[in-house]
């Protein structure tokens, strides 16, 4: 009986610390953590076209017509640590479309300016700016495309 149980749950063991070492790497810390995105309209006198979406989520189109409006999201980064989410951002005659959210598994870029899991994307007159939450400097990411 004990060498059935233990053909049973070697497998199971070796799995389960083949998981626990590599999940520092490849999975997200628990308990999953918690996200808050702003996307502004910080044009002036323009209205600002938004649609974000993720492989899961589509949050729709909102059209921003005054400076200071926003959409926002909040979610919790997947297990796997794979949660991403783009937004395609329009004003007359200028387009361009951006990774919002991402999980960084090297380099800390993201989660250095969105201090506190809070990124504030801002659509200004010649870009898309991302606010440092440390230094609270908005810094020019994305600049606009210019419509064909």
């Amino acid at each position: 009986m004990y060498e059935k149980y233990m053909q049973l749950a070697m497998p199971l063991l070796l799995v389960l610390v083949a998981v626990v070492l590599v999940q520092p790497s490849t999975a997200v810390p628990l308990p999953l953590p918690k996200w808050h995105i702003h996307v502004v309209n910080g044009l002036r006198n323009q209205t600002l076209f938004v649609h974000c979406k993720s492989k899961d989520d589509d949050l729709g189109n909102h059209t921003l017509s005054t400076k200071g409006q926003e959409v926002q999201w909040t979610f919790k980064v997947n297990f796997f640590g794979t949660t991403l989410f783009w937004c395609y951002l329009k004003k007359p005659n200028f387009y361009v479309a951006f990774e919002s959210f991402w999980v960084e598994k090297t380099h800390p870029w993201l989660t250095s300016r969105c201090f506190d899991k809070n990124c504030i994307w801002i659509a200004k007159d010649d870009g898309i700016y991302l606010r440092n939450n440390l230094t609270n400097v908005d810094e020019l990411v994305h600049p606009w495309n210019k419509m064909v």
